[in-house]
Parts: structure tokens; C-alpha cells; sequence
């Protein structure tokens, strides 16, 4: 995954694809909060039963 700045920079494009590719997925899911990336990978991990580095080999390749 990029690193974090990058991410906060384009997540409002990154969790448009997201939820255009996965439509379960809420606002509350890609919620990205300052100190709880963890917890929102985590709730993506249950969501998509992806493991954590198949979530950042997908977030990336958006």
C-alpha cells in the first residue's frame, strides 16, 4: 500500500472505487480516522475475507 499520506490524499477516490466494486461496503467502512487505520482495515478484513495484505495489494492496484 502507499503510504499513508498518499492514501489520505486520494481516499475520497480510492472508497468510491471501493464501493463501486464491492457495494456492501458503507461510509462507516472506509471511515478513515487519524490512529484507526488499523481498526478500518480490520472491519474490511471481515467484510471482504480478504487478508490484510490482499486488502493492501487491492487498495493499491485501485
Amino acid at each position: 500500500m502507499t503510504n499513508l499520506t498518499q492514501l489520505k490524499g486520494n481516499w475520497n477516490e480510492t472508497k468510491g472505487k471501493l464501493k463501486q466494486q464491492y457495494a456492501m461496503l458503507t461510509d462507516d467502512d472506509l471511515l478513515l480516522v487519524e490512529g484507526k487505520q488499523d481498526e478500518m482495515l480490520g472491519r474490511l478484513q471481515t467484510k471482504l475475507g480478504k487478508t490484510k495484505e490482499e486488502l493492501h495489494e487491492l487498495i493499491s492496484g485501485l
